[in-house]
């Protein structure tokens, strides 16, 4: 298995009509978070759709992530059934093919992702939206040490990713600071195409 990132299949045409929101940013920004409440406030929206990824480390309890062995995400990608994958801090993820049916059928996808696979991504889908979810280091640095998941290797090493990629470059970055419902609040309107103005 390659530590590449990936798109998987072949594909000739850019898949729509649906939207793909990518959400990317750093360990500890508040992204798991943020997700959960957007998904909780969008529940009655049946064109909005949040994709579970697949991990090769222990689910948490804070992640709506389906936890697979090594041999099983071995298996399942040798089996075409990802539509994306990438490894990072040791570990393998994926977002399950289901998605392109979703994006085909015209709703909106969100799922977090590798910021390393978000140039292939835009290639592959036909509207792309990338949010970046941030906060300054020194916050950042405070919520892995809190989080203290051994698994993920050490902090410095987290932060010190970087992805020059100019097509990782987020079209709309929220900069997670405040409270949690205010900024979960920016990114429903982001998920329903509506304009921020509070």
């Amino acid at each position: 298995m390659s530590d590449a990132p990936a798109i998987s299949g072949c594909r000739t045409a850019a898949i729509g009509p649906g939207r793909l929101i990518l959400v990317v940013g750093p360990s500890g920004a508040g992204k798991d978070t943020l997700l959960r409440l957007a998904r909780a406030a969008c529940a009655d929206e049946s064109n909005v759709v949040f994709a579970r990824r697949v991990v090769t480390r222990e689910a948490s309890a804070f992640e709506d992530n389906e936890q697979v062995s090594h041999d099983a995400f071995r298996r399942a990608l040798a089996q075409d059934a990802y539509s994306a994958h990438w490894q990072a801090h040791g570990h393998y993820y994926a977002l399950p093919r289901t998605i392109d049916d979703e994006v085909r059928a015209g709703r909106s996808v969100i799922a977090n992702v590798s910021r390393t696979v978000v140039g292939a991504m835009r290639r592959a889908y036909a509207d792309v939206v990338v949010v970046a979810i941030t906060a300054p280091p020194q916050v950042l640095a405070e919520r892995l040490a809190m989080r203290a998941r051994d698994s993920d290797g050490r902090i410095e090493q987290r932060l010190g990713r970087r992805v020059d990629d100019a097509a990782a470059v987020p079209d709309i970055t929220i900069m997670n600071v405040s409270s949690a419902e205010y900024h979960a609040r920016q990114f429903v309107r982001i998920i329903k195409g509506d304009r921020w103005n509070e």
